[in-house]
């Protein structure tokens, strides 16, 4: 699929999107359960990920597991996505983005960098974000959401970035890179507070049913046992 967007000037240039989505944490707050199995609406979240990416025409997706990796891997088998096993998931975030970044074919030109448990996220979203990285500002070689002056998520970053980042030493992440490259960072204004809702915690999916109605449920093998 592609991405071309319509803007104020007309067609602009196609970008190959290349998609990582980082799935490989351990759940340790969720009692040790993959965060991005939990369903809304009977759907886990990753396939809505998948989905939403899909939908907004990234062209590859890379889906980086670790921990739990055989049980997700079996919810997205039918998907024509890469799967990639981070082999040191517990070194954290950094790492699974470096494996997911060594995945991607060379044909790419930008690259997206989505999390699995954002609950929220639909195509709309990523259309949107990746309008505004079109649209960046000269020099700007990422764009991130920002929402009431926070950071959010997915985050886009250029073909050049990619390159740094694995030509550099192993700590080195998007966030690291962004830290010493500020005046080539974009962050992007909106009031989309999708883009600042994950779930991390027990508490958090209390806190979005509150917020927003939507309730997430564990897959039958995966919720706690009611006590008789």
């Amino acid at each position: 699929m592609g991405c071309i967007l319509k803007g104020g000037g007309g067609l602009y240039s196609r970008l190959a999107v290349g998609g990582i989505l980082l799935a490989a944490g351990a759940g340790e707050r969720m009692g040790h359960r993959p965060k991005c199995l939990l369903e809304l609406g009977g759907v886990p979240l990753i396939r809505r990920q998948i989905i939403a990416l899909s939908g907004a025409g990234v062209d590859e997706l890379v889906v980086v597991l670790g921990h739990h990796g055989e049980r997700i891997a079996q919810a997205i088998q039918e998907f024509p996505v890469t799967v990639v096993h981070n082999p040191q998931p517990d070194a954290g975030q950094v790492s699974s983005l470096r494996v997911g970044l060594q995945a991607l074919s060379s044909r790419i030109d930008t690259v997206l960098v989505a999390l699995a448990d954002q609950p929220l996220i639909n195509a709309q979203d990523i259309n949107d974000l990746i309008g505004a990285y079109k649209k960046r500002p000269p020099g700007a070689q990422v764009v991130q959401p920002e929402v009431d002056g926070q950071p959010g998520n997915p985050v886009m970053f250029s073909g050049e970035v990619r390159e740094q980042i694995l030509a550099g030493e192993a700590r080195l992440g998007c966030k690291q890179w962004q830290a010493a490259h500020p005046a080539q960072v974009h962050r992007w204004p909106s009031t989309n507070q999708r883009y600042r809702t994950d779930v991390d915690t027990l508490d958090d999916i209390e806190a979005l049913a509150a917020r927003t109605g939507h309730r997430l449920r564990w897959p039958a093998d995966l919720a706690p046992a009611v006590p008789a």
